[in-house]
């Protein structure tokens, strides 16, 4: 990445002056020094913005890094595609990165996993489809074996909407079209932990204020109190507009049997997997402001 023409579209400073701040701060000067004795060769800008354009460029170089080690991964395993390398390319944060390598991330055992085991793949892949005509709960007939655990065409149906669920959690468009909902629409929640006890934290035993509000004081006082047991903390969002957009990127079809089966994956991938996964990172965000 040609870093000084980036940072000084998002510093609005000639790219002369960026590459000038690059190579004074690769060559080992303090930031104090540059912006006291090194004017000339940036445009006279402060300590904190200078700062603020050390750590945006440590951003970029480790999101590059990241960038390669994922392609590699990938690569390694022979599932690189020119659509992938392109998705790679684009990606502009971190999250955007990882999204992208979730689906080829070696995974812990999951339900999703121990499903695909016992040969349920196929049956979830056809439900996606909603092809007309196509009985799901005759087609799960065929796939119940007591021998691989699937004892029942509902436990056979129950595995293939772990594994839609599981490839609903993993898309990175969805994560990307959720991640501007939370930080618009999410609000951070505390409760006590117990309503008897007694703290310093009384005031947020019931509060609740917007993400994208609230102030860094509070935030560290909810972190706190969390951690002293005095609280118990939750980002909380409406799921209607959430799992508006996981239907959106579900293919419509004319199937109502295989339409059914996907609402509810969809409503589990968003409850169980996605919603604890995006509030981490929420409150991650939240804790690094």
């Amino acid at each position: 990445m040609e870093y000084a023409s980036k940072l000084s579209q998002l510093f609005n400073i000639k790219e002369e002056y960026a590459q000038n701040i690059i190579t004074l701060l690769d060559d080992g000067n303090t930031i104090p020094f540059i912006a006291r004795y090194r004017k000339e060769m940036h445009g006279s800008m402060d300590d904190q913005l200078i700062r603020e354009f050390s750590e945006k460029l440590e951003y970029l170089r480790s999101l590059d890094k990241r960038r390669e080690e994922i392609r590699e991964l990938i690569a390694a395993q022979e599932k690189l595609t020119d659509e992938i390398g392109a998705s790679l390319d684009k990606a502009q944060t971190l999250s955007e990165l990882e999204d992208i390598y979730r689906p080829f991330k070696p995974k812990r055992k999951t339900r999703a996993s121990v499903a695909k085991q016992r040969g349920l793949e196929p049956l979830a892949l056809e439900i996606i489809k909603q092809e007309k005509g196509f009985d799901p709960m005759k087609y799960a007939e065929d796939v119940v074996d007591p021998e691989k655990e699937v004892p029942s065409v509902q436990d056979a149906v129950n595995g293939a909407m772990d594994i839609i669920a599981e490839m609903l959690s993993d898309s990175a468009a969805i994560r990307k079209h959720l991640r501007p909902i939370f930080r618009k629409s999410a609000m951070l929640r505390s409760t006590a932990a117990d309503e008897d006890q007694d703290s310093v934290y009384t005031n947020y035993y019931d509060y609740s204020e917007a993400v994208k509000k609230i102030a860094g004081h509070r935030i560290l006082a909810v972190n706190r109190g969390e951690k002293e047991g005095f609280l118990k903390v939750s980002i909380v969002l409406d799921p209607d507009e959430p799992l508006r957009v996981i239907d959106r990127a579900l293919d419509k079809g004319t199937n109502p049997l295989c339409s059914d089966i996907l609402r509810a994956a969809a409503e589990d991938a968003y409850t169980r997997l996605i919603f604890p996964s995006i509030e981490r990172e929420i409150r991650s965000e939240l804790t690094a402001s």
